[in-house]
């Protein structure tokens, strides 16, 4: 690789740090190029794109990018799914976790998600977690149980209050009617 060539590569993987809040940091070796390739391609469907860059050229992007924490995970031949702004971190734990334990050589070594370290733990704890859009639907419904209680607590009382007033006009009615005015002086 020419001079200039490793000078493009450093300043787009260095743009590509500062503009990634979350990554994942893999051992690629041992994968065949069918498989990476196979791996790029469902990582690209969650929204991370899959790089396998020499690492002198990524510890100079990091030093430049002042990612400092992406340094500690530099160790042997190593690959970066970096994710996009719209790219689902749990889909793409899930699908390195997959290869991970298909392959049997591909290795998790960690990453960065949102900003903050994190291990190759972290990771396969993450690809544990159900989708975002079920995650949502937890949290919707956890939000709305409670609120749907208070709201019967606070409307109780005003419902009571309609049931006592239905039954006294029924009663009324049972009895003939209250008389009104204009009835009465006949």
């Amino acid at each position: 690789m020419q001079r200039d060539e490793k000078e493009r590569v450093v300043a787009e993987l260095a743009d590509r740090l500062r503009s990634t809040e979350t990554l994942i940091v893999a051992d690629y070796r041992g994968l065949s190029v069918t498989e990476i390739n196979d791996l790029r391609g469902q990582l690209l469907e969650h929204g991370a794109r899959f790089r396998v860059v020499k690492n002198t050229l990524t510890r100079r992007a990091a030093e430049e990018a002042g990612a400092d924490s992406l340094l500690a995970l530099l160790d042997g031949p190593t690959a970066i799914a970096f994710l996009d702004s719209d790219g689902d971190p749990v889909a793409v734990a899930k699908a390195l976790n997959a290869a991970a334990r298909e392959t049997k050589v591909l290795e998790i070594r960690g990453g960065i998600l949102d900003g903050q370290q994190i291990g190759e733990a972290d990771v396969k704890s993450l690809a544990t977690l159900p989708p975002t859009d079920v995650l949502r639907a937890q949290l919707v419904s956890a939000v709305s149980g409670p609120l749907m209680t208070v709201v019967g607590l606070f409307t109780a009382p005003l419902r009571d209050l309609v049931n006592v007033i239905d039954a006294r006009i029924k009663q009324l009615e049972e009895q003939g009617g209250p008389q009104t005015e204009t009835e009465s002086e006949d």
